[in-house]
């Protein structure tokens, strides 16, 4: 991979793309709804300032090699309407973790699928990674819905994993491995 900059993915009718400072509003908006994190392992963004941070964090994270970070945007206006991620990457193993979130107000479109579709394509045939994983909340039904229909497979379930302000969260933990990808792609 060339590590001068995050690619493009046309992803159907979305596009994956840097996130730039010039994104703050659209980010602030989304990672601020409590719908959209209400089943995150962090609580919704304070204040502009820290959406600010956040995109600051996630350029230091691509320049460490930890962290890939796109906005999803529609092609036609290029405003982030929401984000895919790989973090936690592990290159020697081959494997990362992914996370997700999408603007409330394009929920049910089908845009995530896509997004998540592009995202999962150029961890696999670019990357080379041989293992994406994802943690979700049991009560998050919608978003175990995607993730199995994208093939992951329900691994395991984590107990009290996540303190998230005052409340206790439990997870899901869903692995998709590259030959089930490749097999879904075939068959």
């Amino acid at each position: 991979m060339h590590w001068e900059r995050l690619p493009t993915i046309n992803a159907g009718r979305v596009t994956l793309r840097w996130i730039s400072e010039a994104d703050v509003d659209a980010f602030y908006s989304i990672y601020s709804h409590p719908e959209v994190m209400r089943y995150w392992s962090t609580l919704p963004l304070a204040d502009r300032a820290a959406a600010v941070e956040l995109i600051k964090e996630i350029h230091e994270g691509w320049q460490d090699r930890t962290l890939l970070k796109w906005g999803i945007a529609l092609p036609s206006e290029n405003r982030l309407i929401g984000s895919v991620t790989l973090h936690n990457l592990d290159f020697n193993n081959r494997r990362a973790e992914i996370g997700y979130a999408l603007g409330r107000e394009h929920w049910g479109q089908g845009y995530m699928s896509e997004a998540l579709m592009g995202m999962l394509r150029y961890a696999f045939e670019v990357l080379d990674l041989n293992r994406l994983e994802a943690d979700v909340d049991p009560r998050n039904a919608a978003s175990i819905k995607t993730l199995e229909r994208l093939g992951f497979k329900r691994e395991g379930f984590l107990r009290e994993r996540w303190q998230v302000g005052s409340e206790i969260q439990d997870a899901l933990f869903y692995g998709l491995l590259r030959r089930e990808w490749v097999g879904q792609i075939v068959g």
